[in-house]
């Protein structure tokens, strides 16, 4: 089960703000979260209990508990994978669409989690049995590439690595419109939306976080991307591409779902596909490099909006226009511009 969470804050600029608002800030958390913290003694300033209402002074150490929600089993579930690599220590699943990641919530099955411990397989133990072996994360209907350690050496060695940024995530994306230039870097820090704690936000108080663009093709009303991670903060590709004003085509939560007929998208579905990942093996240290084609959907959408059918059929659209290329490619224009 999930361990409870605990964190602390020595209060600096803070002075004079409410505890209540100054729990949730640090703790990504509602106000109302807080104070419910505050209030059932999981929440002690200077070591000793306070109200909601405290007003925070210059040095307090705040400390807060978060306990953790109630446990329920991960019932080990048969679901077919795809399994693109696998050895003793490690696995690397192509995760379809739709599928979470892990269980929680509205998600007690059918995920990832349960169908890796429906293969009978050991797995890290990594934050609990919700997340047994999961190194990383995608969104649920973020296709592509994940990691999953089987023993705890493993999972250490690639979590290390990920936070140093020695594990290369590159994603394909199309966003709507036309980016002013043919790379762009977005450095803006993330953190839980305080009025909607569904959705991320930019937020100059939230956690660092880095995305390199590179513009691979310009086609009449959107532009097809490479995006590097340099950090891995939830919904970051999506909310940095939003914040520029070119959405994810098909993403709901940040702006991009109209226009999904014209994008030939199923619903629910974003052009967003976690493409190639590339790591030191954890034990031998040898370099994994690992590439998945793009799915059927995203090949089908991505030959209606380049207007390039024969797309909709090639075994990898990725290759055509350089996405595995270490250099930058050329750009490559829409048909009617060559003509």
């Amino acid at each position: 089960m999930s361990a409870d969470t605990v964190f602390s804050i020595t209060v600096t600029a803070e002075t004079g703000e409410r505890l209540d608002l100054l729990v949730a800030k640090h703790g990504e958390l509602s106000r109302t979260q807080a104070a419910t913290l505050i209030a059932t003694g999981h929440v002690l300033v200077n070591g000793a209990r306070q109200k909601a209402s405290y007003r925070a002074e210059a040095a307090d150490a705040v400390h807060v508990t978060v306990p953790a929600p109630p446990g329920r089993d991960v019932v080990p579930e048969n679901i077919p994978l795809d399994i693109v690599y696998e050895d003793e220590h490690l696995l690397v699943v192509n995760k379809a669409a739709g599928m979470v990641v892990h269980p929680a919530p509205g998600n007690w099955s059918g995920t990832l989690v349960n169908a890796l411990m429906g293969r009978g397989e050991p797995l890290a133990e990594g934050g609990g049995d919700d997340r047994a072996g999961l190194v990383h994360r995608l969104d649920k209907d973020t296709s592509g590439l994940l990691v999953v350690a089987k023993t705890d050496a493993a999972h250490r060695v690639l979590s290390s690595a990920l936070a140093a940024r020695q594990v290369t995530r590159r994603y394909v994306a199309v966003c709507w419109g036309h980016l002013t230039g043919d790379a762009l870097t977005v450095d803006k820090p993330i953190a839980r939306d305080p009025r909607d704690r569904t959705r991320m936000a930019i937020i100059q108080t939230g956690k660092a976080a880095r995305t390199d663009f590179t513009r691979l093709a310009r086609f009449d009303s959107v532009d097809l991307l490479r995006a590097h991670l340099h950090t891995g903060r939830t919904h970051q590709i999506r909310i940095h591409l939003s914040s520029v004003g070119h959405p994810v085509i098909g993403d709901d939560t940040y702006g991009g779902g109209g226009g999904r007929k014209l994008a030939a998208l199923p619903p629910r579905r974003h052009f967003l596909h976690a493409a190639w990942l590339r790591f030191k093996h954890p034990v031998s240290g040898d370099v994994v490099d690992l590439r998945s084609p793009l799915p059927l959907d995203l090949r089908q959408s991505l030959a209606v909006l380049s207007d390039m059918p024969e797309l909709a059929t090639h075994q990898d659209p990725l290759d055509v226009f350089g996405f595995y290329r270490t250099d930058d490619p050329p750009v490559r224009a829409p048909r009617d511009a060559d003509d």
